[in-house]
């Protein structure tokens, strides 16, 4: 049995429906004359915080039992989940520690911050985020919420499909980006689920492409930390939930160059008029640069974040 079904996703739209906006599917007639077949656009760039993240943190958080809420939340992130998890912690009125690396994007220090949580920094490259959560944790307390790896957070992830599959139900492919697997699991338990002929694909940076190999394996490889500008994707190896769900229910995982995701990034900025950050460029990357299976018709993407830095926004207007 899988860890989350469609009926958990169901219940995890309604918990979180107060908190979460509805973003909007958008199209392109451009972009459907680049992919050779119709795309619709789910912009969870358009979502509060920025990501899709705050599907899973606003489930996670409102299914920890009242009595534990009153000593807060910790959490580690690169910086979506840390939004996500400061939001979804001031709307609760508690507290929250997120523990962060020390290079991660000013925009998403900036933005955590700026919901009142306290950031710990750590060193991605030489200590272990989840080590230095756990300690933080110990010393003051507090639930930890996991980005990517519990089947409340898969759940609400799932909610972004379940709102494009009701807007766009004759899909016949879904396709989404890929770094520890809980959009992507929560996505194709929806999907699937909704609709059990509709193929789901996974995508990737190709230097770090810790679910590809591990799928091609059939268990999970851990890779050290990938150096890809994506940075919501520089997961060294894939959940133990998620790949339970990627195996039996996502087709394929395919990879897209750093040259592919800028060149989406700026595609869709004028094309669309929408920014996105280099993680929520690369599903819309594979559909670009034809890295998906021909005879296809209608395919969904997530465009998973907008979280942006400005001087890579820049660089998208000059080229």
């Amino acid at each position: 049995m899988l860890p989350v079904t469609l009926d958990n996703v169901r219940v995890a739209n309604e918990r979180i429906r107060p908190l979460v906006r509805r973003t909007p599917v958008l199209a392109s007639d451009a972009l459907d004359a680049r992919c050779g077949f119709s795309v619709v656009l789910k912009a969870e760039n358009l979502q509060r915080t920025g990501s899709f993240k705050l599907r899973g943190a606003a489930n996670f958080l409102r299914s920890i039992p009242s009595a534990d809420l009153s000593a807060g939340v910790v959490a580690f992130s690169s910086g979506n989940h840390a939004q996500a998890v400061a939001l979804a912690a001031k709307d609760a009125g508690i507290r929250a520690t997120i523990v962060m690396p020390s290079d991660a994007p000013r925009v998403k220090l900036d933005g955590t911050r700026s919901h009142g949580a306290e950031i710990v920094l750590y060193n991605r490259l030489s200590e272990d985020r989840e080590a230095v959560a756990r300690q933080v944790r110990e010393e003051r307390g507090g639930t930890l919420i996991p980005p990517f790896d519990h089947p409340w957070i898969i759940a609400g992830q799932g909610t972004c499909a379940l709102e494009l599959m009701e807007e766009a139900p004759a899909l016949d492919a879904l396709v989404v980006c890929l770094g520890g697997g809980g959009l992507l699991g929560g996505c194709a338990v929806t999907a699937k689920g909704m609709s059990p002929g509709v193929r789901v694909f996974g995508v990737e940076p190709e230097c770090a492409n810790d679910v590809q190999q591990s799928m091609r394996a059939g268990r999970r490889i851990t890779i050290p930390v990938p150096d890809t500008m994506a940075d919501g994707l520089r997961t060294t190896c894939v959940g133990e939930h998620n790949f339970t769900i990627l195996q039996e229910l996502v087709e394929d995982v395919v990879t897209v160059s750093e040259e592919e995701i800028v060149a989406t990034a700026a595609f869709l900025l004028r094309e669309l008029r929408i920014v996105v950050e280099p993680s929520g460029a690369v599903a819309a990357a594979a559909c670009l640069f034809g890295k998906l299976p021909t005879g296809l018709r209608q395919v969904g993407v997530t465009l998973s974040g907008g979280n942006a830095e400005p001087h890579f926004v820049r660089g998208l207007l000059d080229d």
